[in-house]
């Protein structure tokens, strides 16, 4: 749906209050079509961040996997290799 939009169950450490609540705005974007509501629009929108972030830290608090945790740097790596394989380009980051 939304590239944006990251993996944050089982990783190490867990995802932050920041990295949900950034989930949470790209995902409300994406459906409103908004990248910055009006000021008519402006409440609801917020509005709708805080109840997207809070039922995604409630499935992420919930969830369970016997699978080990992810490492966020290792898979950092991963998807910078596929971004190069992908566009020929790094991602900028070194």
């Amino acid at each position: 749906m939304c590239r944006n939009i990251k993996t944050l169950f089982n990783f190490e450490p867990p995802a932050t209050e920041d990295e949900i609540h950034a989930s949470a705005l790209q995902f409300v974007r994406k459906l409103s079509g908004f990248n910055a509501p009006s000021k008519g629009n402006e409440a609801a929108f917020n509005r709708a961040v805080e109840e997207v972030s809070s039922s995604a830290r409630t499935l992420l608090m919930s969830l369970h996997t016997h699978a080990p945790a992810k490492d966020r740097e290792v898979e950092a790596d991963k998807a910078r290799e596929r971004n190069r394989l992908r566009f020929g380009t790094s991602s900028g980051r070194t």
